[in-house]
Order: structure tokens, then C-alpha cells, then sequence
């Protein structure tokens, strides 16, 4: 009888449990953020007003799906990539959240160190533009709160000390995936000029998560299409446009372009060195494009 009682009122805790409001990791950031921000008006567009995902986006792939064979296909295909010591390193800094540590990240190719104090303007933009941007997030994963490949497999990340909490996070779509994507489209949009650069480091971005083992293929795969949706509805914010046109201002100022021009073939003063477009310092062993003075070419 004792036993029976015992069990009873076990039951009945987890039930309690699972009825307490929880509240996601997505939207722990984005309050993080807010708060940082010190401001009430902090997004462009309100969790009403972004694209509900649930009503267009599919749902992640079934374990039995031969979509889920390709996720599982590309998870040992990232663990192979940790071997590459540099292209780890690189995925270990993409897995940083912050605003200031995605600008950093996108710095060369965009051609530009944007930080709070240096580039006021761009920053303020990627700050409000990134929030709005994760809003899109915050449904979905709640919804299929989908199993992240590191739990699924039953071994830790390639950031380990993350693990604990992203485990009580959905992995579909990724977050990290949305905002470097987003990044990216803001970037471009800033710097046309540096579009193809820019965008081929958003791919890195969200090809980081694979590599971590934070994300599968398909919840990178499915951020992308999110933040792109996020994107072009913040264009239908007069405040965005506003800001975008702020910080378009800013950046030719500070480049010495003037706005009637077309940006010059080569930008005086700049860094000489060669980098990657993950940013890091080229190699003479480096091929494929690398970036000098804000400038592209290709080693073959």
C-alpha cells in the first residue's frame, strides 16, 4: 500500500512539472539581449507580426525519413571535420551568440570592424535587425522541441559546457543558424559589395553547428529559410529601412566612399594581410578565395 501511495505521488509531481510555464533558451536570449539594450523598443517587428513557421515550414525529419539517413550522413561528416584543427577552431567561435561575436566573426568579409562604439549605426541595426530575426525561432522549437545530435548520439559536442543547456532546447530550425544567416543578409545589404563573401561565410556559419554537433543538417538547412523569411519582413518596418539607411551611410563614410560613387577596386589604408572567408589569416598553402583589402581572389 506504502509503495502504491509513493508511486502515486511521484506521478503526480512530473505531471505538476510538465504543466509549470517553461520558458525556451531562444527566449531567455532574446531578454538577455533586451535588457542589455536597455530600451523598450528593441525589435522591428513583434512575435505577431514574423512569419509563423508552423504554417509553412515542414516538420523536421521522421528517424525513419530518408531525410533524417542524410542528417545522420553529414553528423559523421562534421565529426570528420573536427580533425581539421582550424576549421574546429572556427566552429568553436561560431557557437558564440552575442552580437558582438557574429559582427567579429563577419568583420573581413564585410570589410569592416563593427563594434557598439566604433560603427554606432550598423551596430544598433544588427542588434535590433538579429532580435527580430530570432523571433522566428521561438514557436518552432517549442513545438518539436527535436533532439540535438550530441543527445541523439549519446556523446558530447565539440562545446561540451553548452550541452546541459541546449539539451532542454529544440534543435529545429537552429537559432545560431538563423542569425548567421541573418547577419549576413544585413551585411550584404549594407556592403553589396561584398554579397558573395559575405553569404559563403553564412554557409560556414551554420555548417559550424554540423561540425559542433549541436544541430543536424536539416535544422541548419531549415534556419537559413527562416531568416531569409524574418529578412524581408523587417522591410516592412519604416524604422528598419530607416536604420538601414543609417548605417549604409555610416559605412561609405567611414570607407571614404562618397555616396554618389561607385565603391573603388582597391580601398586605400587597408589591411594588407590575406584571410579566409571564415576570417582566419591565409596561408601560403591557402586556395580557393581569400580576402585582401576588403577585396577578393582566388588561389589555384
Amino acid at each position: 500500500m506504502k509503495i502504491r501511495c509513493l508511486r502515486l505521488i511521484a506521478v503526480i509531481m512530473m505531471a505538476c512539472v510538465q504543466m509549470l510555464p517553461t520558458v525556451s533558451v531562444a527566449q531567455s536570449r532574446i531578454a538577455s539581449e533586451k535588457d542589455n539594450a536597455g530600451s523598450d523598443q528593441d525589435f522591428y517587428l513583434t512575435v505577431d507580426q514574423i512569419s509563423d513557421l508552423l504554417k509553412w515550414l515542414p516538420a523536421p525529419p521522421d528517424t525513419l525519413d530518408e531525410a533524417f539517413a542524410h542528417d545522420i550522413m553529414r553528423y559523421f561528416w562534421g565529426k570528420a571535420q573536427r580533425l581539421d584543427a582550424e576549421r574546429a577552431e572556427i566552429a568553436i567561435r561560431d557557437a558564440n551568440f552575442s552580437v558582438s561575436d557574429v559582427c567579429e566573426a563577419f568583420s573581413v568579409p564585410f570589410g569592416l570592424p563593427v563594434s557598439e562604439n566604433g560603427t554606432p549605426e550598423i551596430y544598433k541595426l544588427m542588434v535590433k535587425g538579429l532580435n527580430t530575426i530570432d523571433l522566428i525561432s521561438i514557436l518552432p522549437k517549442e513545438y518539436w522541441m527535436r533532439r540535438r545530435p550530441f543527445d541523439r548520439m549519446h556523446e558530447p559536442s565539440l562545446t561540451p559546457e553548452s550541452d546541459a543547456l541546449l539539451s532542454y532546447d529544440g534543435s529545429y530550425p537552429s537559432a545560431h543558424a538563423i542569425r548567421g544567416w541573418g547577419a549576413a543578409l544585413l551585411m550584404v545589404e549594407i556592403n553589396p559589395e561584398a554579397a558573395d563573401t559575405l553569404l559563403a561565410r553564412g554557409l560556414i556559419y551554420g555548417e559550424s553547428r554540423v561540425i559542433v554537433g549541436a544541430h543536424w543538417q536539416s535544422d541548419v538547412d531549415a534556419g537559413r529559410l527562416a531568416a531569409s523569411a524574418a529578412y524581408a519582413l523587417m522591410h516592412t518596418s519604416p524604422a528598419f529601412m530607416q536604420q538601414m539607411a543609417k548605417a549604409q551611410e555610416e559605412f561609405r563614410r567611414l570607407k571614404g566612399w562618397d555616396m554618389g560613387m561607385a565603391a573603388p577596386e582597391r580601398i586605400a589604408g587597408g589591411d594588407s594581410r590575406e584571410y579566409t572567408v571564415s576570417g582566419m589569416p591565409a596561408t601560403p598553402q591557402t586556395r580557393g578565395v581569400v580576402i585582401r583589402d576588403s577585396q577578393k581572389m582566388v588561389r589555384k
